[in-house]
């Protein structure tokens, strides 16, 4: 069967249906309250989010907030995402991890948090790397230890970025 005939067959099937949904059917037979449930025999699927090569998606968290893992000079760092943070600060724990030997550190910078007012040191990381995206030499703080619950994905990441973008719960950020 060509398309055309395919074509033709829909059409008069579809006129049909709708005659018979108006009552204008010729076929005086049908019932005047008569119904027709029309229903689709294809469906086109939602088109998938499509990743670019460029970019990293980071989902809303169930508390609001936006937690993404990244690889922090290889070595995996879970951080919250704050814009509000003026430089990527680390937890003490997490600098250990990374190996930047905290305990020789200097922890002369005077920070303000939520928390109010405590030191950090300052450290400059080769790279983060969240999916796609790296930015390479990024300021950093470590703070003292115990004064920070997470480490926090500052605006000296943010910053460096093409751009970010919040579109409904997730987070786009782009190089």
């Amino acid at each position: 069967m060509s398309n055309f005939t395919a074509m033709l067959i829909s059409a008069m099937l579809i006129s049909a249906l709708v005659g018979a949904l108006l009552g204008t059917s010729k076929d005086s037979s049908a019932a005047p309250d008569a119904r027709v449930n029309v229903v689709a025999t294809t469906s086109t699927p939602e088109p998938k989010r499509q990743l670019a090569p460029d970019a990293a998606y980071i989902s809303r968290e169930d508390n609001g907030q936006y937690w993404t893992n990244a690889s922090v000079e290889g070595t995996s760092v879970k951080f919250l995402v704050d814009t509000g943070a003026s430089i990527v600060a680390l937890t003490y724990r997490d600098a250990q991890r990374l190996r930047l030997k905290p305990k020789e550190l200097d922890f002369r910078w005077s920070i303000r948090t939520a928390n109010g007012e405590t030191f950090g040191a300052s450290v400059m990381l080769d790279s983060i790397r969240i999916g796609n995206v790296e930015i390479e030499n990024v300021e950093a703080m470590v703070l003292q230890d115990g004064l920070l619950d997470h480490s926090l994905l500052g605006m000296s990441f943010l910053g460096e970025l093409y751009s970010y973008e919040f579109k409904g719960d997730t987070l786009i950020i782009r190089k």
